[in-house]
Formats: structure tokens, sequence, C-alpha cells
């Protein structure tokens, strides 16, 4: 096993974290999990069956019952992984604006995240695994081999989600995604239950000018560092 076997990656929504992951994760041949993949699932399930995603309770219950599967792409379709979602293929639902809207409110529910947290626990344990989200360095793995923070503007954080969406076909306004993502931006980082918050011992890394090969250079710089 390498010295640097559990890579976490944190940061705010837009920041950069699954772009970093996915290359870093193909370079050394690990897995590559974005923990908020789940927290989208319960929420774009909740949203389909007409759940009160304001019922702590129910959405708990959600989250206890369906089974969430993160696997390898299994279509050429720009996708970065498999969301099923009790045999549903959620990959490109999950990121649709509704749920954009409602993610951080069902994510901060502490028993929410506790019924979730056990599996994300275990795929960090296997080792050689690349994960993200916004608690990975001071909840999920606290213990991670090497710890990043991706930080960027929310201005520039806005305009790439607003390309994504436009790269997908779907309608967006920039000054509605600026609205949501400082909106997310306060509920995440206020929540009770493991709010978004650099780990202590994470390198922080501002991606406003920085390109995504700069981003892999510089951690693949700290992984080797790390090994020698």
């Amino acid at each position: 096993m390498p010295k640097v076997s559990v890579i976490a990656i944190d940061g705010p929504a837009g920041s950069g974290k699954s772009a970093l992951a996915e290359r870093l994760a193909k370079q050394l041949g690990y897995v590559f999990f974005d923990t908020g993949v789940v927290y989208r699932t319960v929420t774009w399930v909740g949203l389909q069956r007409g759940t009160d995603l304001a019922d702590e309770e129910a959405m708990t219950s959600l989250a206890k019952a369906i089974k969430i599967s993160v696997l390898r792409p299994t279509k050429d379709d720009g996708r970065q992984y498999t969301v099923m979602a009790d045999d549903e293929d959620v990959t490109w639902q999950i990121f649709l604006p509704e749920v954009d809207r409602n993610v951080s409110a069902v994510s901060a529910y502490p028993e929410v995240r506790r019924a979730l947290l056990a599996q994300q626990q275990a795929i960090a344990r296997q080792g050689q695994v690349v994960m993200v989200g916004r608690d990975i360095g001071t909840v999920v793995a606290p213990d991670a081999d090497l710890k990043i923070y991706l930080d960027a503007s929310a201005e520039v954080r806005a305009q790439r989600r607003l390309l994504q969406s436009q790269s997908r076909g779907i309608e967006a306004s920039y000054e509605k995604i600026l609205a949501d993502l400082k909106r997310r931006d306060k509920i995440d980082s206020e929540r009770e239950a493991a709010p978004l918050k650099m780990a202590d011992d994470a390198t922080p890394i501002n991606t406003d000018n920085v390109t995504i090969d700069q981003e892999v250079d510089l951690v693949r710089g700290m992984i080797r560092q790390r090994e020698g």
C-alpha cells in the first residue's frame, strides 16, 4: 500500500474538487469517490417521491431505506462515475438545478449525515481512494494521508457551474446560480453537523487563476514529497 493511500479533497461547491479528484484518481489508479453524490441522491429521490425535504425524520428514513451505489462510468456520455438509486441510474438527474437548491439543507441534517457516514468511511478504509466532499478531512477521513482544501471566489464558481449546465443543455441563469452558491456556502459553513471548514492539516489551493493541469501538478508534487 502506498504511503499516500487516502487523499481527501474538500471545498465549497464549484471550486473544482471533482475535476481535480478525477484526474488524480485516473493517474494514480485510485478510486474516485465524490461523497456529495450520496446527499444529492437522497435529495433527488425525496423530490421525486414528494417527500417533505423540511422533515428531517422523513429524509433520514429515506436515507436509510434507499440503496445508493457509486460505480465506474457505465456509459460514454461524459460522466465521471455512475450513480444508482435502488437500481435506477440517476447520474445526471442529481445535478439538476432543483437538487442544487435543496441539497445543502438536506445534507445539514445530522441524522441524514449519520445514516450515510458509515458507508463513506468503509470506502476510505479500503485505501487507494481520492475522496471529495465538504467534511472529508475533518469527519469522514480525518486520518487521510493527504488533505487538500480547494477554494475560489463565488463569481468564478458560478461561471463554472453556468458553463457546466449549458454543456448539458440545461437552461440556467448566472445570477440565479451565484445566489444559490452563496446561500449554499452559508448553509454548509454554518450547519451544526460537520460544517464546511478546512482541516488544520490541510493544504489550501485557490483555483481562481489556476488551471486544472497546474492543480494536478501541485498535488502530485505533494504526493512525491510524502512518498519520498
